[in-house]
């Protein structure tokens, strides 16, 4: 039970509300649907969590075999505070790198085994997204892709945390597909996109310093980083509005439009931060929760976590919003 818990924690497991609300999200969708099964859509999301905890975990694999990681002691030194140790479990001896490839495919095996389930269950579209799924996650940092260090990493990650995750347990909890689905799964994916993004802007600097390669970097300028940045808060509800005055979407989504001034608040506070980045700013109500906050103050960070928890939050929000409106209407 130790080397279970070892293993979910070092999986970056706080990360898992941005795969599991937006699994949430596609089990609510189709529980109207006449072939709904609860069981496959717990299985499914069972497999969302094993596959994102093991990718997790490649992505620590992948970095380490090539000493990525070195590039974070290089921000310490000098003296950026924002980021995270990662793959100190390695560095400090607690674990090595033959058992974190046992642990990555422990995970993924597990994983393997429910999408079987799935596959035999609703068909063939299931093992299409498992392939999809698995070849981009493994390509986020390994080789011969590593699209995360050309660039990609936050568009790759929003595909596989919107459209791909949401069409999957969607499919495997009522074997079918619809196009609401896919017109609510594009917005998740672009507010999933959008933690790493506004990540990215904060860390552009430090990050262009050591040669690591973000969307940020990638643009290289801050007035494009703010013209993408609009795309990824504000495109997610005219999305929601088109597909409403489509009648592909129900009218009562229009409520999630009460989501939309958290979008404006987190593209005011980025721009205060591309122009004033000392600058301190204060946190509201509508910001949503922010754990540890005296502590985060104490550190320094707050400028950072600030915005970091309000992209967060901005996601689950709009998640929690459209899942309740379906299950309220489906009562």
């Amino acid at each position: 039970m130790n080397t279970v818990r070892f293993w979910i924690q070092n999986s970056r497991s706080n990360a898992l509300p941005q795969s599991l609300l937006p699994a949430f999200l596609a089990v609510a969708m189709a529980f109207r649907q006449p072939d709904f099964s609860m069981s496959l859509s717990i299985l499914a999301i069972g497999g969302v969590v094993l596959g994102h905890l093991g990718l997790n975990l490649w992505d620590d694999y992948f970095d380490y075999r090539r000493k990525e990681t070195a590039y974070r002691d290089k921000m310490a030194r000098a003296g950026i505070r924002a980021r995270i140790a990662k793959c100190s479990y390695l560095t400090s001896g607690a674990a090595t790198i033959g058992q974190l490839r046992n642990a990555c495919l422990v995970f993924c095996l597990l994983a393997l085994l429910i999408g079987l389930i799935l596959f035999l269950s609703r068909g063939i579209f299931i093992l299409y997204i498992g392939l999809i799924t698995g070849f981009l996650g493994l390509s986020y940092s390994g080789n011969p892709l590593r699209l995360s260090y050309r660039g990609l990493g936050e568009l790759l990650v929003g595909f596989m945390f919107g459209p791909l995750l949401m069409a999957g347990v969607y499919y495997s909890a009522c074997g079918q597909l619809d196009l609401s689905v896919i017109l609510v799964s594009i917005p998740v994916g672009l507010l999933v996109a959008n933690i790493l993004y506004t990540h990215s802007i904060m860390d552009f600097e430090p990050d262009k310093s050591v040669g690591k390669m973000t969307l940020a970097v990638l643009l290289n300028n801050k007035k494009a980083m703010l013209l993408i940045l609009t795309v990824f808060l504000f495109l997610p509800f005219l999305l929601i509005g088109y597909g409403i005055m489509a009648a592909c979407l129900p009218a009562y989504y229009w409520w999630v439009m009460g989501v939309f001034p958290m979008a404006l608040g987190l593209f005011y506070f980025m721009i205060k931060y591309i122009k004033y980045p000392t600058q301190e700013i204060d946190r509201y109500f509508w910001m949503g929760p922010m754990n540890n906050w005296e502590k985060i103050k104490g550190t320094g960070i707050e400028w950072f976590m600030i915005r970091w928890y309000l992209a967060r939050n901005l996601l689950s929000i709009f998640c929690l919003v459209i899942l309740l409106l379906n299950v309220i209407y489906s009562v």
